[in-house]
């Protein structure tokens, strides 16, 4: 099976940080949790100030040090390589979240939940309707939005960037538009001296 993955155009990257509020939105994601960040870093001395934008996510690792320290299986490996997690197998003892390199492993609290998006302890229809795909107490993390994979969509971060600054597909493909951006562009993988072998690159 196609195996997926994603490349992130650092010189695209606006850090207009809609592909933040499409993934909260596309995930129901409770407050405080994030499946993806953006980092800016400004350089320079005034008046020549400039700033870079870095985008992060799970970088869905072939040899993911989540899955390893799993005691209970909740973690596991897709056959296109996304890295799952099955809430009613998570014991929330956040092992993952200790063993990821990349600090992109988050807890679903049952405060958060029932605070609400907008706190007061009131939840809106559609967080209610989106909460109930989590347990809490225990881990979550980016899945490329696998349910939009498996409907043949882009994860919800990619279909919403407005500079095209995130590309996503087949890595097996060497014709594959984030293969020929590595290829051609010296993609280079996060942290890879931790081994993790992510599918996730950036290039500049």
């Amino acid at each position: 099976m196609a195996k997926k993955g994603m490349v992130f155009d650092l010189k695209a990257c606006i850090g207009c940080n809609a592909c933040v509020i499409a993934c909260k939105q596309e995930n129901s994601l409770p407050e405080g949790v994030f499946f993806t960040r953006t980092i800016s870093y400004e350089y320079g001395t005034y008046p020549n100030v400039k700033r870079s934008y870095i985008p992060t996510i799970c970088n869905q690792c072939e040899n993911p040090p989540c899955q390893k320290v799993c005691p209970s299986g909740a973690t596991f490996v897709r056959a296109d390589g996304i890295v799952m997690v099955q809430g009613d197998k998570c014991i929330g003892c956040a092992s993952c979240a200790v063993a990821c390199p990349y600090d992109m492993r988050s807890m679903v609290l049952d405060s958060s939940m029932k605070a609400g998006l907008f706190g007061g302890g009131e939840i809106t229809p559609f967080e209610s309707q989106g909460y109930t795909r989590y347990i809490p107490g225990t881990s979550v993390k980016c899945d490329f939005c696998s349910q939009r994979v498996d409907a043949g969509l882009e994860p919800a971060c990619v279909a919403t960037c407005p500079t095209h600054a995130r590309v996503f597909g087949d890595l097996d493909d060497p014709n594959s538009a984030p293969s020929v951006m590595i290829r051609e562009r010296g993609g280079r993988q996060p942290l890879p001296e931790k081994g993790t072998k992510p599918r996730v690159y950036y290039v500049d």
